[in-house]
């Protein structure tokens, strides 16, 4: 069953994306003000899992494969460039992100290069399957940001993760 969206709908939803972006981008470099706990490194890929809520609507299911994919994308590709940009120190005894220069131009490149695909996607399969497909891939990057900043505050606090 095919479902028609009217433009403007999708106009609205890349809108509410870049202004969701630029909002995750002032919060991210406020939050480096702030020290690192592992309880704000844990809570975004947590509160992110509710997304998987939206599998529950038909119009969402995807073949495993494109998920698999998708996830894998995000885990290994998109990830990379927020792992390599990011690195902690100890200020008065307590874990800080430490800013880099680059972060805020890497969060735009990988915004803009998710609107893109996004784009392209979108011309192959539905609205609600591609909406599906970069929540994925989000999640994937999310939540391989998150372990390896948890491994990296860890190793810096002298926390040895059980193996």
């Amino acid at each position: 069953m095919n479902i028609l969206i009217p433009s403007y709908l999708q106009v609205f939803v890349t809108v509410g994306a870049i202004v969701m972006a630029v909002l995750a981008l002032f919060i991210r470099l406020k939050a480096s003000r702030r020290p690192v706990t592992i309880k704000k490194i844990v809570i975004p890929p947590l509160g992110m899992t509710t997304g998987f809520g939206m599998f529950i609507v038909p119009e969402t299911h995807i073949p495993i494969l494109w998920g698999v994919i998708a996830f894998a994308v995000g885990s290994l590709l998109f990830s990379y460039p927020l792992n390599r940009s990011t690195q902690f120190e100890i200020i008065d005894g307590e874990v800080y992100a430490k800013r880099t220069r680059g972060f805020a131009y890497i969060l735009i490149g990988l915004l803009a290069l998710r609107l893109v695909l996004h784009e392209v996607v979108e011309q192959y399969i539905s609205l609600f399957q591609t909406g599906s497909v970069f929540f994925l891939l989000a999640y994937g990057m999310i939540l391989s940001w998150r372990l390896y900043m948890l491994r990296e505050y860890r190793r810096i606090t002298g926390q040895v993760s059980p193996n």
